[in-house]
């Protein structure tokens, strides 16, 4: 049994065969809990792992992945009517350095923001009418458009973010 220690790719753990402690039955009560879910563990708890699964879960770009993914466990044997509903961003902000000035934080923080707002569109570009947005330097502005690019389609968005 290969023991998946400091792995938080969930894909990753059930195509190598990595052991896997089956928690998805919990996903139907995380989608009666609310639209705002926060979690809070000590560091090494599976959180990362957690949001990962959950991505791939709703995930409408992994569809074709459901039964390879989900097919031996206990959601897999009863899913939820939102599996692969929904297109899926996520954030780990351990990839923005917290050092610099404030000016040089929100720099970094937008130029973060700005780069998964450009691999999300290469990603979903079947499923969005068009991927030409401007990437402006207040990320912010780029993530609204994002939004209103969605909004014409039939799906929303769900984001994931970790290392807040």
């Amino acid at each position: 049994m290969k023991f998946p220690y400091g792995i938080s790719d969930f894909e990753l753990l059930r195509r190598e065969g990595f052991y896997y402690c089956d928690r998805t039955d919990r996903i139907p009560l995380l989608e009666q809990a609310g639209y705002q879910l926060i979690f809070l563990r000590p560091r090494r708890f599976g959180k990362s792992l957690l949001l990962n699964m959950l991505s791939n879960y709703y995930d409408l770009k992994n569809t074709d992945k459901f039964e390879q993914l989900f097919g031996g466990l206990k959601i897999g044997q009863s899913p939820t009517a939102k599996h692969n509903q929904y297109f899926v961003m996520t954030w780990d902000f351990s990839a923005v350095l917290p050092m610099g000035s404030t000016d040089e934080l929100r720099k970094t923080l937008y130029e973060y923001v700005n780069s998964r707002i450009r691999g999300f569109l290469q990603d979903n570009a079947k499923f969005l009418p068009n991927t030409s947005i401007t990437i402006h330097a207040d990320a912010v502005v780029t993530f609204n458009e994002l939004l209103s690019l969605i909004r014409q389609t039939p799906y929303k968005l769900y984001l994931f973010i970790d290392e807040y």
